[in-house]
């Protein structure tokens, strides 16, 4: 059991845990999710690291159909600018391995970003803190679970 499925449990949140046999050589992992259980990739979030100019992490979740806006980012964080965080400080900060981050359950507490699509759906599917492992929960307990703000963060492809 991974430290994101153990909150949902010990908050008592409803969710689904999905997961799928995960192929070492997949070029997307958010794709390999999609494909794999077969889900609508508008439903399906990434969670992404990246690091302000004041060199403060934050965590973005955006569909796996699109991309991250990092000027939208920077803008919903209050900061002149975003980029990419390395992956080992990623990894460090959450305690996830890169393509197994769930934006539940990690290491450090992080200033967290929603990308505002989410806000119309039912339930949504982000890692489960493992490559392979996929959970389903709604956007208000996301929200509420690791205090995101909601902004337009996200852009298609």
């Amino acid at each position: 059991m991974t430290p994101a499925i153990e909150l949902l449990k010990r908050e008592h949140v409803a969710h689904a845990v999905h997961s799928y046999a995960h192929d070492r050589d997949a070029d997307s992992y958010g794709a390999e999710a999609v494909e794999k259980l077969g889900l609508d990739p508008a439903r399906v979030f990434k969670t992404l690291l990246a690091t302000t100019d004041a060199r403060e992490l934050l965590v973005a979740i955006v569909p796996v159909a699109g991309q991250l806006d990092l000027k939208a980012l920077a803008e919903a964080a209050g900061c002149r600018r975003c980029d990419m965080a390395a992956a080992d400080a990623a990894q460090r900060a959450t305690g996830y391995l890169v393509g197994g981050i769930s934006p539940l359950g990690q290491k450090k507490r992080l200033r967290t970003f929603l990308d505002a699509s989410a806000r119309v759906l039912p339930t949504l599917h982000v890692s489960a803190g493992r490559r392979g492992l996929e959970v389903e929960l709604t956007p208000d307990d996301l929200i509420r679970l690791t205090g995101a703000g909601v902004a337009g963060i996200g852009r298609p492809r």
